[in-house]
């Protein structure tokens, strides 16, 4: 109770310190309010004490400082008509901030200083129910919810159930230095003196317990405990989460995560934190009515399509495919009909449609109507004897069955029991078994190849046709007389024509003789 007591008592101080100074700093200036009476010439030196100057007047700024005060305080100004007048700004609770031209000579309830930062740091960690006091080094209490604090500001931080602070910081070169720190710095940050061989804090003969923050003093030895002391035995305890420090006063989280089985749902993992653990989804899981569901197959989906069923998720495929039954993370096409739209990757520089790269599922030709694209199932059935007794058609695919007392075996062959007694019993029926006829070949192609086969047998024919014209009759030199003619089937120059002529006729007149 006493100790409840004396924290009011602080946090009322407190209080009444942060209504009689108070500023807040933003980006790489401060602004502060300091409330006491003093000239123009006063207010500007206690500025400029601290690197600092009179805030040239700034309604916004002004207006955040004197909020729920009332009175006169000196800004600061860059021209002033006058050497003897000043300006100042007036302030009613609840009203509106006015500017007046004063004389410096006066002495108003207060002045507003502004402070350039230089290497600020950001807010300290601490947990949610703490409470942090800043100061600056210039003399004022920086508002908590300021996001920049200047080099030099002392921050504590206490728990609501502790009457120590529970940590002291200093802002040195952009880092929170903890304290007791280096002992030439503010002497450590200790409460009384700060042992430079040991570099820790020391504690005064009336107050010899130090405690568990390491720099504050106190007479009571339950007040270096950390977290809770049994009076009897005056022995430090920790709350729930925590274990005793080898110190006998501090306490140190302990890591559930290690030390119990928790967290042991499917794709759950343990995350320690301060006093307790959580259990959370692991990568590629996310949390469903309380439980961690596997969605790392929707990132590896072909058509990125991912459904739930069940309680699973599992990959889905567009209008016209279906999940691959050899990978369910991919989609082939698909067709439950005699003729379905192919799928064409379409070309804007080709208009025939037959002219464009277009696929068909398995079981399906390609075929061109009225200019566009289908697939046609493929009847297996009637381009092969594909099964040994009774072939059924399928959409994109054929089935095989046996007659009475027959086994179907390899899905195609009908057997006879007692032919083949260690042939094991199968299903009379058959699963689909894949199209005879590859996708790819397409009913023009057919076309082409025997338009291809009609032409070269023509073109055939009028080689032999001409060849018969330009060589006319053989007539072979053993049938005939001396006399007959001979016909060279060779190609001849005039000249070589004349020499043969020539020589025909010397033979001639040669048999005259």
């Amino acid at each position: 109770m006493i100790a409840y007591l004396m924290r009011a008592l602080l946090l009322c101080g407190l209080q009444e310190t942060v209504l009689s100074l108070r500023g807040y700093c933003a980006g790489n200036v401060c602004y502060a309010l300091f409330v006491e009476s003093n000239d123009y010439q006063g207010a500007q030196k206690s500025c400029r004490d601290f690197t600092g100057d009179l805030l040239v007047f700034k309604v916004e700024e002004g207006r955040r400082l004197l909020a729920g005060l009332s009175g006169s305080f000196w800004f600061g100004s860059e021209t002033v008509a006058d050497p003897q007048d000043c300006i100042s700004g007036t302030h009613l609770r609840g009203g509106n901030l006015t500017l007046h031209v004063t004389p410096c000579g006066d002495e108003l309830d207060g002045y507003v200083c502004q402070y350039p930062v230089v290497d600020p740091c950001r807010t300290i960690s601490v947990a949610a129910d703490a409470l942090v006091r800043y100061s600056a080094p210039m003399g004022f209490e920086v508002n908590a919810t300021s996001l920049h604090f200047p080099s030099g500001t002392l921050a504590l931080a206490w728990n609501t159930d502790t009457l120590h602070p529970d940590t002291k910081h200093l802002c040195f070169e952009s880092n929170w230095l903890q304290a007791p720190w280096n002992c030439e710095v503010m002497d450590g940050g200790c409460a009384h003196k700060c042992d430079s061989t040991s570099g820790s804090c020391v504690c005064p003969p009336e107050r010899e317990y130090l405690h568990a923050n390491l720099f504050s003093c106190s007479d009571d030895p339950c007040a270096r405990c950390a977290h809770l002391c049994d009076n009897a035995t005056q022995t430090c305890e920790c709350h729930v989460g925590y274990k005793l420090a080898q110190d006998g006063k501090s306490c140190a989280d302990v890591d559930e995560c290690q030390h119990m089985d928790a967290c042991t749902g499917v794709g759950e993992e343990c995350v320690n934190t301060r006093g307790e653990y959580e259990c959370r989804c692991k990568d590629g899981f996310v949390e469903e009515t309380g439980e961690c569901v596997d969605v790392s197959v929707c990132d590896k989906c072909e058509h990125m399509k991912c459904v739930k069923s069940d309680g699973v998720y599992a990959c889905a495929c567009r209008d016209g495919f279906r999940v691959s039954p050899r990978d369910p993370t991919k989609c082939e096409m698909y067709c439950d009909q005699q003729d379905c739209p192919a799928n064409c990757i379409t070309n804007p520089d080709v208009k025939e449609k037959d002219m464009h790269q277009c696929f068909c599922p398995d079981g399906y030709i390609q075929d061109i109507r009225n200019n566009t694209a289908y697939c046609t199932d493929i009847n297996e059935c009637e381009i092969l004897t594909q099964c040994d007794h009774t072939c059924e058609n399928q959409f994109g695919s054929f089935a095989c069955s046996c007659d009475e007392g027959y086994k179907l075996f390899d899905e195609y062959m009908c057997v006879h029991p007692e032919e083949d007694e260690w042939t094991p019993v199968f299903p009379t029926a058959a699963q689909p078994r894949p199209a005879a006829v590859p996708s790819y070949v397409k009913a023009g192609s057919v076309l082409g190849i025997t338009v291809f086969l009609l032409l070269c047998l023509v073109l055939l024919y009028l080689l032999v046709r001409n060849l018969t014209k330009r060589c006319g009759s053989l007539d072979l030199a053993s049938i005939k007389g001396p006399d007959m003619d001979i016909f060279y089937l060779q190609q001849v120059t005039t000249e070589t024509y004349k020499r043969l002529s020539f020589d025909r006729q010397s033979i001639c007149d040669s048999q005259r003789l």
